[in-house]
């Protein structure tokens, strides 16, 4: 973990549309952390479109998933068009997503392709863009006699998304920025002389920060 990755997303809902020889389409674009995250997104976007001809959509998530769909279009014509577009935006933890409503006239294979690449295109291109930063969240369980000890070495590697926990034993759940987690560790163990469990509880979380 001795380099810190970065990701671009987008940082809130965003909505496009637009009219192509009668047909609509509705483009969508959401910011997810997972693909469950996503399925349930597409759950509830079918629900609410329930009437729309086609629900079309790509989703992406940074060294995880990347899945994209048809939904009935032509192959080629849709899901992977969706995808070019998040790629050049070079975008990632993403759903987006093209509601189609169709209006009586096909518009061959070449045109809808393209319709489809603009639904998403138009609709990335006013997404608010956000930089997010790797992160570790881990937690650290100590003896109450060594508690400053603990929170000042957090504080030292600027942890944040901080919750203290009281079990048997005081603990601490924290985000730490993932380039720096050998040397965290190695801190904890000075500071508690050995005696501090720390425990790895995701090794990959993303979030946005300012960094020296």
């Amino acid at each position: 973990m001795n380099v810190t990755e970065k990701i671009q997303s987008i940082n809130t809902f965003t909505e496009s549309k637009f009219k192509e020889k009668g047909s609509q389409f509705i483009g969508q674009a959401y910011p997810i952390h997972s693909e469950e995250e996503a399925l349930k997104i597409l759950d509830s976007i079918r629900k609410k479109f329930y009437d729309a001809t086609h629900h079309c959509y790509c989703y992406d998530i940074f060294e995880t998933a990347n899945k994209y769909s048809d939904d009935g279009e032509p192959s080629g014509t849709a899901g992977i068009r969706i995808l070019n577009a998040i790629n050049h935006f070079e975008l990632t933890n993403l759903l987006v997503v093209s509601i189609r409503y169709y209006g009586g006239t096909k518009l061959g294979v070449g045109p809808l392709g393209k319709a489809y690449y603009r639904s998403a295109f138009e609709t990335l291109e006013t997404a608010p863009k956000i930089t997010k930063i790797k992160h570790v969240k881990v937690k650290v369980t100590f003896d109450y006699d060594i508690t400053s000890h603990i929170h000042h070495t957090i504080s030292l590697f600027e942890g944040i998304n901080i919750s203290n926990i009281f079990e048997l034993k005081p603990a601490v759940e924290c985000c730490i920025l993932s380039s720096q987690f050998d040397k965290f560790q190695a801190s904890i163990t000075e500071a508690s002389s050995g005696k501090a469990e720390l425990e790895l509880l995701d090794g990959s979380i993303f979030i946005k920060r300012d960094t020296k």
